[in-house]
């Protein structure tokens, strides 16, 4: 086991011995191969078709007679074969890389070290320390944590950032933004959520095509009328014909083999693999040859918001003066500049300020706060590096925790916030910001409102075209995502879909299939949606005869993935 010391701890963690009896149990991180289809499986569905059988057979009979030159059809069983067995497997190769956690190398705590390990060599009931911009790599409970917050949004599609305390449970899959702490492996290899919706997503599932059910339907009808046709056609040539078997045999071929349809099955090879062509000159891969047709038969789209309408990370809509007058001066704006420059790990919201004040003033920070989603505010203190004076103490983050509801501050705030728009409140407080919070108060002294930070999801500048795209090919959009219903609700608006009142939460959503499809159908744009949820909504809107298609760029959009259309 290669193993690189990094540290010593005092929390020992496991022994070797613990470790080794673990390894002998099985209880080891090691992934089971995919269940998708093997090479094997996939050449022997594409050379063992009906049309392949019919044409195999044939062509048998007439290599007895040794005339193979009557026998050229039989490259159709080639070329019928060889289309779908190199696209399928370059498929599979793409989807076999599927691996929603990448090979970081943990540190986890062996004998009192801290030590890195390969993640197929963490066991059950490792302690593995972590800190940001970490990935967790298999399920646990928290054992550590100092300002721990973890992002989950591929597994959630929800942005903001989860607080953990001694006790959580932290989910494979997710990355530490801020803060240190360390957890307890509870389920490893197979048994870990992220491995779970891997071997889910890897999955193959048969692509429903009605254009290869037809075409098998007609080759079935065939084959039960080359059977008499051959008898009589073989008794023609023997007996009344008085031909030689060789003759006999390749005169029957010969009045057989135009009553296949090979021909339109290699047309339709070729028609799909032209789309697949095609189709990866616009960066897509086709599983499956019959998805084309699928394709062209969707008239539900689903999409998930976030990273597919939207792009990752947010924009500075307008920054709103707190004290009435009708603009913010530039002191707000040095500010936020300054904020934002000496954050060492800016989340979205204050990437977005640094991108939209990129000119910090040449200030030091005397007292830092970091963000945490417990408290879901940060701060830092500031002096002046020319005149050496103070400039002040300054706090950023949520309105509803920071200021009296009944203010009127806090009503603006709540009055932008229902369009959709993350609000953040810039303030001030008379004491510096890593002293302790007087009373019941969650701040540090009295707080003074300067400004309103109100941010916009980025969209994607194709977003709008799209939609429309979709419009004119009378194909209906469902916006679907874990973020809050207002916000999926104002991203659909602005890009001209649905509009924010209208946008529902799936919280509400009810459970019976009929009455989920019906609000499926209904609604356009839905928020707080649960990975298992989408799943369903899919499944809702297929029961209703729906060619459904779904987009999706996170683990939580895996299980609705895999069972559309």
């Amino acid at each position: 086991m290669s193993e690189n010391v990094l540290v010593e701890t005092a929390n020992p963690g496991l022994t070797s011995a613990e470790v080794a009896q673990r390894v002998s149990a099985g209880q080891v991180n090691s992934l089971p191969d995919r269940s998708g289809r093997s090479v094997s499986d996939i050449v022997r569905a594409n050379i063992f078709t009906r049309i392949n059988a019919i044409l195999g057979i044939l062509f048998a009979l007439v290599a007895v007679t040794g005339s193979l030159i009557n026998g050229l059809f039989g490259l159709l069983i080639v070329a019928n074969s060889a289309i779908g067995i190199i696209q399928e497997i370059r498929a599979k190769q793409t989807l076999d890389k599927l691996a929603i956690v990448g090979q970081t190398r943990p540190t986890v705590r062996r004998d009192g070290v801290a030590v890195e390990v390969a993640p197929d060599e963490i066991v059950l009931d490792d302690i593995i320390e972590i800190g940001p911009g970490d990935q967790v790599v298999v399920d646990g409970e928290t054992v550590e944590a100092g300002a721990l917050d973890v992002d989950e949004s591929l597994l959630t599609g929800e942005a903001d950032a989860v607080d953990k305390a001694p006790g959580d449970q932290i989910l494979s899959g997710s990355f530490v933004v801020s803060g240190i702490g360390a957890y307890r492996a509870t389920k490893v290899g197979a048994d870990a959520y992220a491995a779970q919706l891997a071997a889910e997503a890897s999955k193959f599932t048969l692509v429903a095509s009605e254009l290869r059910s037809g075409i098998n339907q007609i080759l079935k009808v065939i084959t039960w009328l080359l059977i008499p046709a051959g008898i009589l056609t073989i008794i023609n040539q023997l007996f009344i014909s008085k031909s030689g078997w060789k003759d006999s045999i390749l005169g029957m071929v010969a009045a057989l083999v135009p009553m296949v349809p090979e021909g339109l099955v290699l047309m339709t090879s070729i028609a799909f693999a032209v789309g697949v062509v095609r189709l990866g000159q616009r960066q897509c891969l086709v599983n499956e040859l019959p998805a084309i047709e699928g394709l062209a038969r969707v008239n539900v789209v689903c999409a998930d918001k976030t990273g597919t309408l939207t792009e990752n990370g947010m924009r500075l809509s307008e920054l709103v003066s707190a004290t009435g007058d009708d603009a913010p001066d530039d002191r707000l704006r040095d500010v936020l500049a300054a904020l934002a420059a000496h954050d060492p790990r800016p989340n979205a919201s204050i990437a977005a300020v640094a991108e939209a004040y990129p000119s910090a003033p040449r200030w030091s920070t005397t007292a830092v706060m970091p963000f945490t989603s417990a408290k879901k505010w940060s701060g830092m203190s500031f002096r002046d590096d020319e005149s050496g004076s103070d400039t002040g103490n300054w706090l950023i983050g949520a309105p509803d925790v920071l200021l009296d509801p009944d203010s009127e501050t806090a009503r603006k705030a709540t009055r932008i916030g229902e369009s959709g728009l993350r609000v953040l409140l810039l303030a001030s407080t008379d004491r510096p910001v890593d002293a302790e919070p007087a009373g019941d108060s969650t701040v540090p002294g009295t707080l003074e409102p300067a400004g309103l930070v109100v941010l916009e999801q980025r969209v994607r500048s194709d977003a709008r075209e799209t939609l429309g795209y979709f419009a004119s090919q009378h194909v209906d959009v469902k916006v679907i995502s874990g973020d809050n219903a207002r916000s999926v609700g104002a991203v659909a608006e602005s890009l001209g879909l649905g509009n924010v009142d209208t946008s529902v939460d799936a919280r509400e959503l009810p459970s019976d299939q009929s009455e989920l499809a019906d609000a499926v159908e209904g609604g356009v744009t839905f928020g707080r949606v649960r990975p298992d949820q989408k799943r369903a909504m899919v499944k809702a809107l297929q029961s209703r005869e729906n060619t459904v298609a779904m987009t999706g760029d996170g683990v939580n959009d895996v299980l609705a993935l895999k069972d559309a259309d």
